[in-house]
């Protein structure tokens, strides 16, 4: 483990997660009617919420799971399950690296957001939003940057989003 490795993606995790809340939040609702500001508000921190939820429960796992297939990273790390304090990945905890990856699969369906303001149902925007997350976007993270299909020709290790944080062969 690398503490300035650890101490620089610990800040990015927070810039991220400011970047939604109250980033996104507060920009989409300066591009809408007043009265609508509240539910663009609610909309961001709603899909905040979900998507933390789903990518602890599956998310994590299909995007850098392992797997056999190089389509989507299976189910064995479901509820971070093997996931202890002192796993790593790379040079990082992997809890931390858990949590750097969900803020990008939080601000991901929430730029999303801004195409549809004012324009659905808050019910549906939470199906969608939770759909294309676990149909879209963690299939695709698990293809480009879990080593899957898309990494096939040039090795995981060329893949992997932390190469510069990963240990470098002597």
């Amino acid at each position: 483990m690398n503490a300035a490795d650890s101490a620089w993606i610990m800040t990015a995790t927070a810039l991220v997660l400011l970047m939604t809340l109250p980033g996104l939040a507060l920009f989409y609702g300066g591009l809408v009617r007043a009265r609508n500001v509240l539910s663009v508000f609610m909309h961001c921190y709603s899909v905040a919420c979900l998507m933390s939820v789903l990518w602890f429960l599956v998310g994590y796992s299909i995007a850098f799971g392992h797997s056999e297939s190089g389509f989507w990273g299976g189910l064995g790390k479901v509820g971070l399950s093997g996931v202890t304090a002192d796993t790593l990945s790379g040079t990082l905890p992997e809890i931390l690296f858990f949590a750097f990856q969900m803020t990008f699969a939080i601000i991901t369906p929430a730029l999303i957001v801004g195409a549809y303001v004012e324009r659905i149902n808050f019910a549906f925007m939470l199906l969608f939003s939770g759909l294309w997350m676990l149909l879209c976007y963690a299939p695709v993270v698990h293809w480009v940057w879990g080593g899957g299909r898309l990494c096939i020709g040039s090795g995981v290790a060329a893949c992997w989003p932390m190469a510069a944080f990963s240990e470098r062969p002597a």
